[in-house]
């Protein structure tokens, strides 16, 4: 997973667009993630406010993918500004950053596996659901959720603290990844690999399980039902991550360079920033009790400037 990929073709970037075109995609990146994490802020005053959402597994979960959207799309959209306006920055900062965004985007996959889980759990076995999933064991997954992304962020700093002198961390450096973490990639590979196989077999265990309930006409097996799909197709989206700079080396470089560029920045804003409007859209619009809650919210919030 090369989260800072974008730092592979910076130099690139840099002899190829022109000024305006720097600014604009800049401006472009950082107006989207503007607005992504206010959609997001707004979602977690809305949890905040009303303790309803407190007392709901999904709820937690839910919300816990917004914070970590908000991390995680504020370290890319640095990254992206990185690679485009600073030639090379401080190397233990790099790191930092760099480690920030892989962490965060690793956890993004668990939750929404546990997310699916839950759902399964709530439809298939209704009786058990107030036992196992409870508000204790929500945030003890949480914990595991970040405990598991530690380890797959992590390897490549420990590896490179134990290989490289004191001052390599106080150089100046290029932030990307992969020339920040010089070490074979194939322990991060087969762990990627077996991570996301893990939770792609999650995933369609509680689709086709919630499927089948859904057969009964009962409306909220559909409605969990629609949710696991959409589950699936932000992880989709967030695979891209790890597939593409695979793609990168094996094809995508025979194509002319400045075409290469523009389709790099495509392929960034559906990679890092399409993920991000998923979540609001599946809790914030389609969730009744969500949706009434932020909806008085923001009518609140519009009568009180309308009376300013």
């Amino acid at each position: 997973m090369n989260l800072s990929s974008y730092g592979n073709m910076s130099s690139v970037q840099r002899f190829i667009d022109s000024f305006s075109g720097v600014v604009t995609k800049c401006v472009i990146v950082l107006i989207l993630g503007l607005i992504i994490n206010f959609i997001n802020g707004t979602l977690i005053h809305t949890f905040r406010k009303h303790e309803v959402f407190y007392l709901e597994p999904r709820y937690i979960l839910f919300i816990h993918l917004v914070v970590n959207d908000i991390i995680q799309l504020t370290t890319s959209v640095k990254l992206f500004v990185f690679n485009y306006i600073s030639y090379k920055i401080n190397a233990a900062f790099c790191c930092f950053i760099i480690n920030i965004a892989v962490l965060a985007t690793a956890n993004t996959p668990l939750n929404l596996a546990v997310m699916s889980l839950e759902r399964y759990i709530a439809i298939c076995l209704p009786l058990r659901h107030a036992d196992l999933c409870t508000i204790k064991r929500t945030y003890i997954v949480i914990g595991w959720i970040w405990a598991m992304g530690l380890l797959l962020a992590l390897q490549d700093l420990f590896i490179t603290v134990a290989t490289q002198p004191t001052e390599f961390f106080y150089s100046p450096t290029l932030c990307r990844r992969d020339f920040l973490f010089k070490q074979p990639v194939i322990f991060r590979d087969v762990s990627y690999i077996i991570y996301l196989v893990s939770i792609w077999m999650t995933l369609f265990y509680t689709y086709l399980k919630v499927f089948f309930a859904a057969k009964t006409a009962d409306a909220d097996a559909k409605k969990a039902r629609n949710t696991i799909i959409l589950h699936s197709i932000q992880l989709l989206l967030c695979m891209l991550t790890y597939i593409y700079p695979f793609l990168g080396k094996a094809y995508l470089f025979s194509i002319p360079r400045n075409d290469f560029v523009q389709l790099h920045f495509a392929v960034y804003i559906i990679v890092q920033i399409l993920p991000r409007l998923i979540s609001p859209i599946l809790y914030g619009l389609r969730d009744r009790t969500f949706r009434q809650y932020l909806k008085q919210y923001l009518q609140c919030t519009l009568r009180v400037k309308h009376q300013n």
